[in-house]
């Protein structure tokens, strides 16, 4: 059984891969909510019975098709979307938020598979540090990715 994404009864575990190669970063552009359209890091939910490590690897397979080995975690932190006013102007739900999620985003390396956009991804694209503002991420995924190359440099030490 899949959770309900949207108001959901608890906060759901989502976990990201962010792979580092030749310097740079793998990111896609979402087709579904919450961040329909936009660039971000591949993820997404931690299915029962999984490891982190395993639903991040799953996740990446399905969304640009890589094989990757899971390195660290690079932050954990949550995302909390207000419920929105309903299509009549009525508020929104004033107990539970329209999305809750817990987020692990772990760095990678690319061990395998054939790059293409798949699930969840319209389209992918890899970029370099210096090249990340030019995809209008979040605040808090371009943070993610700034550890993330910092990481990179220091494991390649």
């Amino acid at each position: 059984m899949t959770p309900e994404r949207e108001y959901p009864d608890q906060p759901l575990v989502g976990v990201g891969g962010v792979v580092i190669d030749n310097g740079r970063t793998l990111l896609i552009r979402r087709s579904n909510p919450p961040l329909e359209g936009q660039w971000s890091i591949p993820g997404g939910l931690l299915e029962l019975g999984e490891t982190l490590a395993q639903g991040v690897a799953r996740e990446l397979a399905e969304e640009t098709g890589l094989e990757v080995n899971v390195l660290e975690l690079i932050e954990a932190f949550e995302r909390i979307y207000p419920a929105l006013p309903r299509a009549d102007g009525t508020p929104g739900d004033a107990v539970r938020p329209q999305y809750h999620f817990v987020i692990l985003d772990y760095l990678c390396e690319v061990r395998g598979g054939t790059l293409r956009a798949g699930s969840d991804a319209l389209e992918i694209a890899w970029a370099r540090e210096d090249q990340l503002a030019k995809f209008d991420l979040t605040l808090l995924a371009t943070r993610v990715l700034r550890k993330a190359f910092a990481m990179a440099r220091a494991r390649a030490t």
